[in-house]
């Protein structure tokens, strides 16, 4: 009886600390609603609504027609009509867009001949999901009625589906650019999570505060290190990739590292910020896991953003790792130049900015 009476006794204690303790019970409650309500509602592997442009060489009704059905198909979303081809291609490598659709000057007379394709699709396939979806395109009916045929809603076979980027479908290609910013995430905003409270448990702030030095040097000092160790892991993480899964490196290794560090400074800060408000290793450890989940789920490196409701897109746009997804593997598998991308890049380095002043700000070097 005296040993079950202490057993409960210890329970009542835990209970009591956990009652005390609001970011864990938080986390009791929140967790299971974020999953939640990310699987059941921002998860959606039913793709639609994916971007698409368009150039229309024919301009004919029966072409302007095809353009109308294709969009009524709610498989895409036309963003804009472009003059050339080279401005399709040139709106893939950015990431803009994840559909180019061609039509050639004589289309009305492939249509009718039937000889060969009347349509291209070209196609965003870094990641097989995406060619998938864009292959219910090509059921979309052709609809023509000329002086000689009466034929109306008869589907005919004359889309041409190109795949770009990744004519072997291999998923290896799509998920190691985007295991890069995962591995970041999850070791950069831990390390730094964990940092100024780590120092403040083990004593070492009480020295600093004795020192000279400044906040932003102080804050400067704990991120540089971490650079390394996160430069270290690109250099890891490629050549591996490139070793194992034959990932090439298509765009510039230059505009890969440089894409790399701002998306390291990002999470430093974030990082930083965290370890300002947590009172310990433990809850910093809590809260950069609260950062984890909605990264991985909701940045497009598992799931295809377009796939996404408005409302997950709209959070996921303040997360680093959408940027450095679309930055990566802009550079990596589409060849395209980092400065194509200056909206990812301009949304990372406000986000760096943001955190990190509030870090300093919240820092202070005086023991509570």
């Amino acid at each position: 009886m005296k040993s079950l009476s202490r057993i409960f006794a210890v329970i009542r204690k835990e209970f009591l600390q956990l009652s005390r303790d609001r970011l864990t019970f938080g986390m009791i409650v929140g967790i299971p609603l974020i999953q939640l309500m990310m699987f059941g509602y921002a998860i959606n592997t039913d793709v639609r609504n994916l971007s698409a442009a368009y150039v229309d060489e024919s301009e004919t009704s029966l072409s302007r027609e095809m353009i109308s059905d294709l969009a009524a198909s709610q498989v895409i979303i036309l963003k804009q009509r472009v003059a050339s081809i080279q401005e399709l291609d040139q709106l893939l490598d950015a990431g803009s867009i994840s559909i180019g659709i061609v039509i050639p000057s004589d289309f009305d007379r492939r249509v009718i001949e039937r000889d060969r394709a009347a349509v291209q699709l070209l196609v965003d396939g870094t990641d097989p999901i995406i060619l998938g979806v864009a292959r219910q395109l090509t059921g979309v009916p052709v609809r023509f009625d000329t002086q000689t045929e009466q034929l109306r809603n008869q589907p005919a076979a004359i889309f041409e589906v190109r795949n770009f980027y990744n004519p072997e479908r291999r998923s290896a290609v799509n998920i190691v650019p985007g295991l890069v910013g995962v591995i970041l995430t999850m070791t950069m905003v831990l390390f730094t999570a964990v940092a100024i409270v780590r120092e403040r448990e083990r004593g070492n702030l009480e020295l600093l505060i004795n020192t000279p030095i400044k906040t932003p040097e102080l804050m400067l000092g704990k991120i540089f290190p971490y650079i390394l160790i996160g430069l270290l892991q690109l250099v890891i993480i490629f050549s591996m990739g490139r070793v194992f899964f034959q990932v090439p490196i298509r765009g510039s290794e230059v505009h890969v590292l440089l894409a790399s560090l701002i998306f390291i400074a990002a999470n430093l800060s974030l990082g930083l910020l965290i370890s300002t408000s947590a009172k310990t290793q433990f809850q910093a450890m809590q809260m950069a896991f609260f950062v984890f989940l909605p990264s991985i789920l909701l940045s497009g490196f598992m799931f295809p953003f377009d796939g996404m409701p408005a409302i997950a897109q709209n959070i996921a746009e303040v997360l680093p790792l959408t940027h450095f997804n679309r930055l990566i593997r802009g550079i990596v598998l589409r060849g395209a130049d980092m400065f194509s991308m200056m909206d990812e890049l301009i949304a990372l380095a406000v986000f760096t900015v943001v955190t990190l002043t509030l870090a300093i700000v919240r820092f202070s070097k005086r023991l509570d």
